[in-house]
């Protein structure tokens, strides 16, 4: 049922819509940090011992009541948030699954709860999208309009969860809208900062991080630009470890034996580096204070801590072992993202980098390595460096350290585009052609739906159908071609009429001239499954006004024109580039 809005102009109407989005986004943050924090309260209680044991057992645990959960209550697959979210924008008109605005929260709460290592920031970042666009939806909006009101959402829910406003526009701006206005930014704002409120009355107006910093010393500036190039090429191992991984054990069909490898492996990392438990924030605000971890007998690697090298030896292997650690937390069930793992890994990355320069007499504070560490990582596997620079500026209250935190963001962001061109959200999306980008032209391309341009009109005739019965085919039909068809429907060829005026013309040929003999090859064939883009580039080169689609196995479905395509691609441009 829609709802009675008609009576209010559009721009009031998705202002109100935006303000509406961004408290329920921020509604929606507040309970999934109270449900993560509730379940790793309820079981965390009694279990402290030597090693904490538990490690061993609750992240599988919680991996496994989330794969039954998504695989026999919401049957739906919720992973990857961020990535869905683009892909709803590419392929599905901006329509995400009701269901999407809670089944979120449920499971990764579960999955976090218990000890998974992954973020809480992607599923929410969905649940906001799966609010915003089913609003949208129920308000009978345009595709424009609804695309506005699902970036708000995610904008929404960045903010809610981080208490950052700004970072919530910019994340919205530089990964999920590839069509950016000045009256797109008002809706965004008007979302972000009522999911702020709604988080401050809440949860309060601390920062998520609230640290201490030395402040910004111009003499540090070399270390920032090796933190950024480590950050870089950080980020790169993060991306590509993480993808590669997902493959290998994406062979495994089974989901139970996927789960139980998984958790066992799980277990056992987080048994030997017990910082790798849950999203790791607690790590990181110890770190972010200038306090080290002390494990206390709770690893049996803590033995590394007595040495001084011992210490960044220790901590480079959590990095490295970080992606093995959420990738097995989401292959095996559990449902959590990559953004706040990205946030942990990176600060990870600059205490270690921080650290082996004091131990080589560089003197460098480490509390800011770390801090600036998140947004060097965090710019260069996500490749949203705005996003990174303010997001940890507004987390931990460091607006002070705002030029290394560019300065590293930009180099790390710098550095991984010279070896990759997307980020860990858009990668598989752009390898499959669907990646939606700044580039209007290609944006309209991605967004056309080739099945709604093929046309069938077209009269077929057999292969070796005589010219008596072409001409009395020809005689009750004003198209400009005819398909010519071998029995079992595969194309064959095509006869113009304009060009096979002549033997069309003159009776002697009608019983001993067939189809084979007056029909012409197709200068090209579109696939049905095929890209708009590639379409396009069939008609450039070729110069044909038509085209034959056919399916895998060449059997003929219709045309499409170069007309009807040009058609087609100037109302889409004016749908997505329109100004209400």
């Amino acid at each position: 049922m829609r709802l009675s809005l008609k009576n209010i102009p559009e721009r009031s109407r998705l202002l109100l819509l935006s303000l509406i989005v961004g408290v329920l986004s921020g509604c929606a943050a507040v309970i999934l940090d109270w449900s993560i924090r509730t379940v790793k309260r309820l079981l965390n209680q009694g279990f402290h011992g030597s090693y904490d044991w538990q490690y061993l057992v609750l992240p599988g645990i919680g991996m496994l009541i989330s794969l039954l959960l998504v695989r026999y209550v919401i049957r739906d697959n919720i992973s990857h948030g961020v990535t869905k979210a683009l892909l709803a924008v590419s392929r599905n008109d901006s329509k995400i699954k009701p269901h999407n605005t809670w089944s979120s929260i449920l499971a990764s709460s579960i999955t976090i709860g218990f000890g998974g290592s992954v973020g809480a920031e992607a599923p929410i970042v969905y649940t906001g999208a799966a609010i915003g666009s089913n609003l949208g939806r129920a308000a009978g909006l345009s595709y424009r309009n609804i695309t506005l009101l699902l970036g708000c959402g995610a904008a929404g829910a960045v903010a809610g969860i981080f208490k950052a406003p700004l970072a919530g526009v910019l994340f919205t701006l530089e990964i999920l809208l590839f069509n950016v206005s000045m009256t797109t930014l008002l809706p965004l704002l008007t979302a972000t900062i009522s999911a702020t409120v709604i988080s401050y009355i809440f949860r309060g107006q601390t920062p998520i991080f609230a640290c201490t910093l030395t402040p910004f010393s111009m003499g540090n500036i070399p270390f920032y630009i090796i933190l950024g190039v480590v950050g870089g090429f950080g980020s790169l191992y993060f991306m590509r470890t993480t993808l590669a991984l997902e493959d290998w054990i994406g062979r495994w069909h089974n989901p139970y034996l996927r789960w139980a490898l998984c958790a066992g492996a799980l277990g056992l990392l987080i048994f030997l580096f017990p910082p790798l438990y849950g999203e790791g924030y607690d790590s990181l605000g110890a770190l972010l204070n200038g306090r080290d971890l002390a494990l206390d007998g709770r690893s049996v690697l803590d033995f590394l801590q007595d040495s001084p090298w011992g210490v960044p030896v220790f901590f480079a292997l959590i990095f490295f072992l970080k992606v093995l650690a959420m990738t097995a937390t989401n292959a095996g069930g559990g449902v959590g993202g990559t953004f706040g793992p990205t946030l942990f890994a990176g600060a990870i990355l600059g205490f270690v980098v921080s650290r082996s320069l004091n131990l080589v007499g560089a003197g460098v504070p480490e509390q800011n390595f770390v801090l600036v560490g998140m947004a060097a990582l965090m710019a260069g596997v996500m490749q949203a460096p705005m996003t990174a620079i303010f997001l940890i500026a507004e987390i931990s209250g460091g607006y002070a350290l705002l030029i290394p935190l560019i300065l590293t963001a930009t180099v790390s962001f710098g550095t991984v585009r010279l070896f990759e061109k997307y980020s860990i959200y858009n990668k598989r999306i752009a390898q499959s052609g669907d990646l939606l980008t700044h580039d209007s032209d290609q944006a309209v391309l991605t967004l056309m739906h080739l099945d709604s341009l093929i046309r069938d009109k077209y009269p077929r005739v057999q292969l070796d159908a005589p010219l008596r019965d072409i001409v009395s085919v020809v005689s009750g039909t004003d198209a400009a071609v005819l398909a010519v068809l071998d029995q079992e429907g595969r194309f064959q060829g095509m006869i113009d009429l304009a060009t096979a005026r002549k033997p069309l013309l003159d009776p002697s040929k009608y019983d001993t001239w067939h189809a084979y003999n007056i029909m012409e090859a197709a200068p090209e064939f579109v696939y049905v499954d095929e890209k708009m883009e590639s379409v396009m580039a069939k008609f450039d080169r070729t110069g044909a006004w038509r085209l034959p689609v056919v399916d895998t196995e060449r059997k003929y479905l219709g045309f499409i024109s170069k007309s009807r395509l040009l058609m087609a691609y100037r109302a889409e441009l004016k749908e997505i580039a329109s100004e209400d």
